[in-house]
């Protein structure tokens, strides 16, 4: 299994970056993704999830700014990031679990079973 996590970079606040994450060695219909965030000294936050049907939940601190959206065909999930904050500053992981039957969402990093290795965003202002 693997997640590959690209994209990052630094940008100046109100500005756009797109993060790509392209999945491989498990059925990528199968899985709900998510991307999270950790900022130094703080711990792992929840971003954004998709399911395979295109439905999407964000966090209040970026609902509005960030559409996360996926190619099936590609087995690879996207994070659109616009009007770029200092705040948004942070290492970006994308994360992939099974789709629940109830068709729940997932906010937790333990609920998450796989993962790929993070790239930096950073913002100036």
């Amino acid at each position: 299994v693997q997640l590959q996590a690209c994209g990052g970079g630094l940008v100046q606040a109100g500005g756009s970056l797109r993060l790509s994450c392209a999945a491989s060695g498990f059925t990528f219909s199968w899985y709900l993704m998510g991307w999270f965030r950790q900022a130094p000294g703080t711990e792992r936050r929840f971003v954004a999830a998709i399911k395979w049907s295109g439905d999407t939940y964000y966090a209040d601190s970026v609902k509005g700014r960030f559409a996360m959206s996926r190619d099936n065909a590609k087995n690879t999930v996207y994070l659109q990031m616009n009007s770029l904050k200092p705040e948004d500053t942070a290492v970006y992981s994308c994360a992939a679990r099974r789709n629940a039957y109830d068709g729940r969402w997932y906010f937790q990093e333990n609920e998450y079973v796989y993962w790929g290795q993070g790239t930096l965003v950073t913002v100036s202002s």
